[in-house]
């Protein structure tokens, strides 16, 4: 028996685009750039215009492009060339969020480095700044070990259930 098509509420859509990308910018992502990734990675099929984006999202064309360039650095959104036309489509990469945050960790081992040369430039961990510094740094390097753990056992639950 074949299945039913699943049906698409646009409007419960753009909820969500919206209150998603209000969290993601709590987390510090600039908020145009949060809209344009859920709004990429709720889209079906293969990408969507720059131009689409601004209307869907009712956003000016300099905004969408400053947020695609945003998401294309970070590896998150891919640009693709329509064939036999000017224009160029955008996507959201595979896993895009899963590489982000791999990146992420690399950044924290980054500011858990920086934050090591800090207790030193203090006097040390046996001073108040060095004692608060040093858990600073303590915290980073946890943070660290954990997430590679963390992502590691994604990475097998994905091998085990790739739903």
């Amino acid at each position: 028996m074949p299945q039913p098509e699943p049906s698409r509420d646009e409007a419960a859509v753009r909820t969500f685009i919206e209150n998603f990308s209000a969290q993601l910018a709590e987390f510090g992502i600039p908020r145009m750039a949060a809209r344009v990734m859920i709004a990429e990675m709720a889209a079906e099929g293969n990408g969507v215009t720059a131009a689409d984006l601004a209307q869907q999202l009712g956003a000016s064309p300099a905004a969408i492009s400053v947020a695609l360039k945003y998401l294309t650095d970070l590896g998150l959104i891919v640009r693709e060339p329509i064939p036999n036309s000017r224009r160029d489509r955008y996507r959201a990469v595979d896993h895009g969020w899963y590489t982000a945050t791999l990146l992420q960790s690399g950044g924290l081992g980054r500011m858990g480095d920086t934050v090591a040369a800090g207790v030193d430039a203090v006097g040390g961990r046996d001073t108040d700044a060095g004692r608060r510094l040093a858990e600073m740094r303590d915290f980073y390097r946890f943070l660290i070990e954990e997430l590679d753990g963390i992502m590691a056992r994604w990475t097998q639950s994905r091998r085990d259930d790739p739903a």
